[in-house]
């Protein structure tokens, strides 16, 4: 693991794409037809919780509402974007994700993230899920073609505090698709 210092630009700028589960937690063996994998010890207010911090991310990222975005995460998260060539997995601040976001999803980059076949496990006061995935990255004044996109499987780690859940890991463990204009999603403005 890298620490924030020796991070890559693009390890930061990546997490934009996708904001999701460093945890790389193997899939559950689980036929088409059964529902998403979750452990026995976990309550149905614990699920619905941890969906929220997921759902609630994305929201948070796509309404470039950067306040509340931060506030699903603990002070420390490790990110692994490498599966989109982000750079190594690396622990930094939540307030250098959150402030990469920012930086790389400015008022002319609309984005748009959509997590769902969310497999969830909890023990006790820590849980871990894997979910399919889709984002776009669309340009306002687009540098060829406007719009990049992908679709992957992303990865979350979670614990429990006295604030409710909150993410601790994040991370793009598969990409199953992407295409378009790789500048829609890495272009940052200039400074």
């Amino acid at each position: 693991m890298v620490e924030s210092s020796e991070l890559p630009r693009r390890a930061v700028v990546a997490g934009a794409i996708g904001v999701a589960g460093a945890a790389m937690v193997a899939p559950s063996p689980a036929s088409a037809s059964s529902p998403p994998a979750t452990s026995r010890a976990a309550s149905p207010a614990d699920l619905e919780a941890i969906r929220a911090v997921l759902d609630g991310i994305d929201d948070a990222v796509d309404a470039k509402d950067w306040a509340r975005c931060r506030a699903y995460f603990t002070d420390r998260v490790d990110v692994d974007f490498a599966a989109l060539g982000g750079g190594p997995a690396a622990r930094i601040t939540a307030d250098e994700l959150v402030g990469g976001w920012e930086r790389n999803l400015y008022a002319e980059k609309a984005s748009f993230h959509m997590r769902t076949n969310h497999a969830i496990t909890v023990d006790g006061d820590r849980a871990s899920t894997r979910s399919k995935g889709y984002a776009f990255n669309r340009l306002a004044r687009p540098l060829g073609d406007a719009l990049w996109e992908v679709w992957g499987h992303y990865t979350h780690r979670l614990v429990r505090t006295r604030a409710g859940w909150r993410c601790t890991a994040i991370g793009l463990a598969t990409v199953a698709h992407a295409r378009g204009n790789e500048l829609a999603w890495t272009h940052l403005p200039p400074e």
